[in-house]
């Protein structure tokens, strides 16, 4: 596919995105995920006996290990290792596995975080080729400077330094050549075996089918690389809405270099959160760096509507210059209205009044609540001791799959099913759960009025003024 290529202000060339892209770029192609032919049997084979092989090779050699880990756990890295060598789809696979603890065997979740890690990137050549053809130009017309060395490699795409005609340093997101129909192809097969494996009881309690329709929706998304730009541009505009939040950023995404497969965006410089240390000697209030990225991300949810899906270390950066940075929006959720409310009311209820009863009403006002005979008063407090340990406690004592089991069973009674994005909001809380136990401990989220200043903007200047309190900027 070539993209016809324009020309700017007459000082450098530009790709089919400048000023932003058209609506049509924006339509996110779903193709048939149940569509099995061939290719899809061909692959599934050779995706059953990668994974026995690799598994099998760890099992056997298990009696020689000298670190006294138990077969489960070798039988676990025979998954990664098969899932590394049968390539990005299967990586991805192995993140959503270590992204999501809580639902997952351990073993399998521990040995899932090495899918974490970068893969190997394509060859320069490739990365260049893909960069060309969706701009319709030369690198050197493009690019004062561009470095064949990527900075980063994951599963979809890879990411280079360059530097702008205008001197700007940039990076360039490029996604793999030929990922799309390898993707789709391996996520066809795996839909298939994961409809098959409904025989087995721990694949059926999983909803091994659903896994996979989740991932394929994501993937799908993720491969609309104007999606993601638009989301990004969107999020980092949203940031500064109530003219604060400036200790919070956002790559800013230059459009005339961006395309179907290419987002070109500022260059950050800095260090990820897992690299951050709690140390008063180093001039970095840890506790604030995390209060003013969970405050611009719970804002994002209720006020603004998508919000950050994939919130780990990787993708949040301290910068040199002592701002917070989100990086990679990739998967993005955003929450149906009604359970937005329910989310406010539920922090307006831990945080300032501790009206659980006000939640139950809204439940009843927004068409849930149907599934009991509970009164107001009585729902409110089962929403109250559902919910608020969790969110009323240290976050750094707050456990993901309670958090997820809890919203299930809420859901459940209410006779309403929780949408996909309540799951993906719980795993971003697991991450800032883990942040905080390193960089913020003795922090209470719900609590915390800072973090609803623009939410409930006169209750919160009540509460701090007879608290004696202020708040941060």
């Amino acid at each position: 596919m070539h993209v016809a290529a324009h020309v700017g202000d007459g000082q450098h060339p530009v790709g089919p995105y400048a000023g932003g892209p058209p609506p049509e770029a924006l339509q996110v192609a779903m193709p048939p995920l149940d569509r099995f032919g061939p290719a899809e049997l061909g692959r599934a084979v050779v995706v059953a006996v990668v994974i026995v092989i690799a598994v099998l090779m760890k099992v056997l050699a298990w009696p020689l290990r000298p670190d006294g880990r138990g077969i489960v756990d070798a039988a676990a890295e025979g998954v990664v290792d098969a899932f590394e060598t049968l390539g990005p789809t299967f990586v991805k696979l192995g993140q959503l596995v270590a992204s999501s603890p809580g639902l997952f065997p351990k073993p399998l979740a521990d040995a899932c975080l090495r899918c974490l890690d970068d893969v190997p990137p394509v060859p320069a050549a490739k990365a260049r080729a893909v960069l060309e053809e969706d701009l319709g130009h030369r690198i050197d017309e493009l690019f004062a400077e561009f470095d064949d060395t990527p900075l980063a490699a994951a599963s979809v795409a890879q990411v280079h330094a360059c530097v702008l005609r205008d001197g700007r340093h940039a990076v360039v997101k490029i996604q793999r050549p030929g990922i799309r129909h390898r993707m789709l192809v391996d996520l066809r097969a795996a839909y298939a075996g994961a409809r098959l494996l409904q025989v087995f009881e721990f694949f059926r309690i999983a909803n091994a089918p659903a896994i996979i329709r989740d991932l394929y929706s994501a993937t799908m998304t993720e491969l609309n690389s104007a999606v993601e730009a638009d989301r990004q541009s969107r999020f980092r505009d949203r940031i500064g809405a109530f003219g604060d939040n400036k200790g919070v950023t956002t790559p800013e995404v230059y459009w005339d270099y961006c395309g179907p497969r290419v987002i070109c965006m500022e260059r950050l410089y800095g260090i990820p959160m897992d690299r951050v240390v709690a140390d008063p000697d180093s001039g970095v209030d840890t506790r604030l760096l995390i209060r003013r990225g969970v405050k611009v991300w719970i804002e994002s949810v209720v006020l603004h509507g998508p919000f950050h899906g994939d919130v780990h270390a990787g993708n949040l950066w301290l910068l040199d210059d002592g701002r917070l940075a989100l990086l990679d929006f990739g998967i993005v959720g955003e929450l149906p209205e009604p359970w937005r409310v329910i989310l406010r009311d539920l922090f307006h209820a831990t945080a300032v009044d501790g009206d659980f009863a006000s939640v139950a009403r809204g439940i009843r006002e927004l068409g849930y609540g149907t599934g009991t005979d509970l009164d107001d008063e009585m729902l409110g407090l089962e929403v109250s001791e559902a919910l608020a340990p969790l969110l009323g406690g240290e976050l750094g004592e707050l456990r993901l799959s309670d958090l997820i089991m809890a919203l299930i069973r809420l859901g459940k009674r209410w006779g309403v099913a929780s949408p996909e994005e309540m799951v993906l909001f719980g795993k971003q809380l697991g991450y800032f759960e883990r942040y905080a136990r390193a960089l913020a401990p003795g922090w209470v989220l719900g609590q915390d009025l800072y973090l609803f200043r623009n939410i409930f903007p006169e209750d919160v200047a009540i509460g701090a003024a007879e608290s004696g309190i202020s708040l941060p900027d």
